[in-house]
């Protein structure tokens, strides 16, 4: 279909097509060497059940030297590895052969690492926590047999205990241990030093006391810190994973293939990393455009929604520039690379996206600082107790079991867990009302939030058009009158035949009924029929010929003449989301400011901000301008809320303050945000609502760690405590810090 606007230019016909042959080649750059076979990552398109699946696996697996074909049917990609001469063109033409669209794709392995350590230390850390149970089962045993078991039972236990403790220390614990042999190499020292030290150390002490048949082992405490331990490292970890998805997702989106023409006029893929300025590019119906083009042959509609969060397509022609991101919809359209893809629009938006994520590690500057002052006071404070008691006449096993209970006692681990054990309880419970958290410590900044700016479409609106009216020489029909019913029928009949969202929207209103034979679709005009001699027109008002200044004063709509009857006109809406009026004033109501930045047309925006009643409003913003307005809020000392759902917020959501995407946002978008929602904007009150509580209990939760701390490290070091009774009492912190944490729970 078409971009309905007045100012659509002319329809040019004759252009020439594209076929399968011409797009086809140039895989060799794809292809990689795995030991002695080569492979080759595709993108298949069009398969849609197991017998396409099986056409195209065996239609490969057929080919000389093909050792494995392989096709994920939900994802549509395809890996195939090969021995021998095979050319991956001769791939890519074999399915193409078969009806089905290929591309290639670059490989991608940083997500798959990242979840590999993910599911590392899950695997480590309920290896720990099924031995910690086993051993604490001794544990008791011993115990409760105090005074009464004989000294060969009671070593028996602990070396049982010892024998179960040695392997889960060396595979549950080697992050520790890599990563604090890893600091120390490089000649500083982070919180996995005093973590190893404490954990050999009451392993070694305990090997010592069972090998002597003392009466205590601290088997089971040197397990039972793996294990909470792991637990903080695995959350930690689960949440940087998701920090990155954002660049990881654009970042894939920037490795696809481009169509590079040569001189003499074939068609090449090619990597888009591989086109440099000046290259002429090809890009057919249905493909995303991978750098920013200057059009110079072709007319079409392109779907620009990831660029400028605009709903509708619009009508590019030659001269007019083609941003990378951008969909082409319906014809097929030749230009000329203006950037390689490091400097163009969707590059620009990754760079935004790194940025924002470099700005919220202040918060981890902040823990390495913590880290830089608690390190050498727990060795310092363990290291004097050491010495200390050798000097008051205690034997060397006496004064490091006293060390290494200062060193477990003054473990972190009611530290560690003060916020992330807060951010689970909140975040389960806006989970149950539909909202996903993304990010682990968006609470606090939540919390602070004191400026919201929206998007317009998909967010504050429902970005679906909407059929409102009709309007007939001037006047407007009533949509149930019988005149307004027959040309509704009428132009739906064009209608059906097109997928441009106007067009839908016309028959979701029309209701079912029989497409028209013979419908012509011309891109940037409209739909054409001949009709009992008559030509039927549904499309631009430029096109239709209505007058110009009457379709520049509407809105979006559609234009729909039956021969030289006169045309009439059919107005559409994008309705607000429900609810939004009430969750608006709520935030009012809160004292937080609110303003829209839209990249869509200043007329659309500026109605919208009126109906709401928002003062502050921006339209036809880009993607750097929304980031630039963001910016000078923060320099006025605003703690702004981004709240988008394109690509084209993808930038901002990631350089905000703190940010929100709604369920039907984009994967980038939901990415780069702090929390995805569902339904409408009455979810944000209650994110804000809860973040805040969240941060009251984190700081209670430190509060209260403190505390313990200022408590229990006098009482170790004084050698009141053993190893056990110290990782109870870290324990116990522990539990302290997560009941109160558990009071979020508690609907207000």
């Amino acid at each position: 279909m078409t971009a309905l606007t007045p100012t659509a230019p002319g329809c040019p016909s004759g252009l020439s097509p594209v076929t399968a042959r011409d797009t086809k080649t140039g895989y060799a750059g794809f292809v990689r060497d795995v030991g002695d076979e080569h492979a080759i990552d595709l993108v298949v398109r069009g398969a849609k059940c197991g017998g396409c699946l099986s056409k195209i696996e065996k239609s490969v697996s057929a080919l000389p030297g093909v050792t494995q074909a392989r096709l994920n049917l939900s994802s549509g990609q395809m890996r195939v590895r090969w021995t021998g001469p095979l050319a991956a063109d001769r791939i890519a033409q074999t399915i193409s052969d078969l009806g089905y669209g290929v591309a290639a794709q670059a490989a991608d392995t940083g997500a798959a690492d990242k979840a590999r350590e993910e599911r590392s230390l899950l695997i480590s850390m309920g290896v720990a926590g099924f031995a910690a149970a086993n051993i604490m089962l001794l544990s008791v045993s011993v115990w409760a047999g105090t005074g009464e078991m004989g000294e060969a039972t009671r070593q028996t236990l602990h070396a049982l205990s010892g024998v179960i403790a040695l392997p889960v220390l060396l595979f549950s614990g080697r992050h520790f241990f890599r990563s604090a042999w890893a600091a120390l190499r490089n000649g500083h020292a982070n919180m996995d030093v005093p973590i190893s030290l404490a954990l050999s150390l009451a392993f070694g002490v305990s090997v010592f006391e069972t090998l002597r048949g003392g009466e205590h082992a601290y088997f089971d405490a040197v397990v039972m810190l793996c294990f909470f331990l792991l637990i903080g490292r695995f959350l930690d970890a689960r949440l940087r994973r998701q920090a990155h998805a954002a660049a990881n997702a654009l970042a894939a989106m920037q490795t696809s293939a481009v169509t590079r023409l040569t001189d003499k006029g074939d068609a090449v893929s090619v990597a888009a990393r591989d086109v440099a300025a000046g290259d002429r590019i090809l890009l057919a119906p249905g493909e995303r455009a991978m750098v920013d083009m200057r059009i110079f042959d072709g007319v079409s509609d392109v779907d620009e929604s990831l660029v400028t969060g605009e709903s509708l397509p619009r009508t590019f022609s030659p001269g007019m520039t083609l941003h990378a991101g951008a969909i082409n919809v319906s014809a097929p359209l030749r230009g000329e690379a203006l950037k390689v893809v490091e400097e163009s629009l969707l590059s620009q938006i990754g760079e935004m996206l790194e940025a924002g994520e470099q700005r919220r590690s202040a918060y981890r500057r902040i823990a390495d600082r913590a880290v830089s002052i608690y390190v050498p006071f727990v060795h310092t404070t363990a290291a004097l107790a050491c010495l200390g008691w050798l000097l008051l006449g205690a034997s060397l096993p006496d004064a490091l079991m006293i060390a290494a209970a200062t060193l477990i006692i003054t473990c972190p681990c009611a530290l560690a867990l003060a916020a992330p054990v807060a951010q689970v309880v909140a975040a389960g419970r806006l989970f149950r009302k539909g909202v996903y958290l993304r990010s682990g410590d968006a609470f606090e900044r939540l919390a602070e939030i004191d400026h919201i700016v929206f998007d317009k479409t998909g967010t504050l609106t429902l970005g679906t058009p909407k059929l409102e009216g009709m309007v007939l020489t001037g006047q407007s029909l009533a949509l149930d009158s019988p005149e307004a019913k027959a040309m509704l029928a009428d132009a739906a009949s064009l209608a059906r035949v097109s997928h441009h969202p106007l067009s839908r929207a016309l028959v979701a209103t029309a209701g079912s009924g029989a497409a028209r034979e013979g419908v012509r679709e011309i891109a940037g005009c409209g739909l054409e029929a001949s009709v009992d001699g008559q030509t039927w027109r549904l499309g631009s008002a430029n096109w239709i010929g209505t007058d110009k200044a009457l379709a520049a004063a509407s809105g979006p709509s559609l234009w729909f003449a039956r021969g030289d009857a006169p045309a009439v006109q059919f107005r559409f809406v994008d309705n607000v989301q429900p609810g939004t009026a009430d969750a608006l004033n709520t935030l009012r109501a809160q004292g937080i400011d609110l303003e829209i930045v839209s990249g869509d047309q200043n007329g659309a925006v500026a109605s919208l901000a009126g109906t709401l009643g928002i003062a502050d409003w921006t339209g036809e913003a880009s993607p750097q301008a929304k980031v630039a307005r963001l910016e000078t809020l923060r320099d006025q000392n605003h703690r702004v809320l981004m709240v988008g759902d394109g690509l084209n917020d993808a930038g901002a959501l990631s350089l905000a303050h703190a940010s929100l995407a709604p369920g039907a946002a984009i994967d980038i978008s939901q990415s780069a945000s702090d929390a995805v929602y569902s339904g409408g904007l009455d979810a944000i009150p209650l994110i804000l609502r809860v973040a805040r509580k969240t941060r009251a209990i984190m700081r209670q939760n430190f509060a209260l760690a403190a505390a313990y701390n200022v408590i229990a490290v006098p009482i170790a070091v004084t050698g009141h405590v053993t190893p056990l009774v110290a990782a109870i009492a870290m324990s116990l912190s522990s539990i302290i810090v997560t009941l109160n944490a558990m009071r979020l729970q508690i609907e207000e």
